[in-house]
């Protein structure tokens, strides 16, 4: 009886190709067009593939869209994790500047997030749950504070880093998207960071 063998797949020219797919997708919402109205045929033919290579890399068009929000989201939290408490606030300013120029790269996929979001509970349900890691993160460093004694007693941990993580992402989303340029991030981030030092961390000027 004859073998049978399977075709492997070459793991660089998948990577390859998915990342065509992405590059074209980016290029077009970049051109203005919605990713409502951006079919699959259309990204696969600026992509340079067949519609049935699209398929073989995403489920459809929201799991390209989380792929997209899923590597701004691991970016950002390799930016913020790098931070401790003691590089202090121009440490965190560093850090704020760092992500809203992350943001501004990321403008048209926010933008897309948003857009199915609210219509799609699987990708909102998925950027909603993004947000986990940030919140242990500066959980975790307020309630350190708070037991060091360097943080007021009265501090309520999870109210506040709820207000500063999700109020900060909130904002910076709309700046990047209510600003044409990038002129005035760096004042942005860190007047932001400003707000985590001397609002959440409660340190004195």
């Amino acid at each position: 009886m004859p073998s049978i063998t399977r075709r492997s797949v070459d793991p660089d020219r998948r990577a390859s190709v998915e990342a065509e797919i992405v590059a074209a997708t980016v290029r077009l919402l970049t051109e203005g067009v919605s990713f409502t109205e951006l079919g699959v045929q259309r990204i696969a033919a600026e992509a340079g593939v067949a519609r049935s290579t699209f398929y073989t890399h995403f489920r459809d068009k929201s799991a390209l869209l989380m792929r997209l929000a899923g590597t701004m989201r691991t970016t950002g939290y390799d930016i913020v994790s790098t931070w401790q408490i003691t590089d202090g606030l121009d440490g965190l300013i560093d850090i704020f500047q760092r992500i809203t120029t992350l943001y501004r790269e990321y403008a048209v996929v926010l933008t897309a997030i948003n857009e199915v979001a609210a219509y799609d509970t699987t990708v909102r349900e998925f950027w909603a749950a993004g947000s986990n890691r940030f919140l242990e993160f500066g959980g975790r460093i307020l309630a350190e504070e708070q037991q060091a004694g360097r943080t007021p007693a009265d501090l309520d941990v999870p109210t506040v880093n709820r207000i500063i993580v999700i109020g900060g992402e909130r904002a910076i989303a709309d700046h990047v998207a209510t600003t044409d340029d990038s002129s005035g991030d760096d004042a942005f981030g860190a007047e932001l960071a400003k707000l985590w030092w001397y609002g959440a961390f409660r340190r004195q000027p």
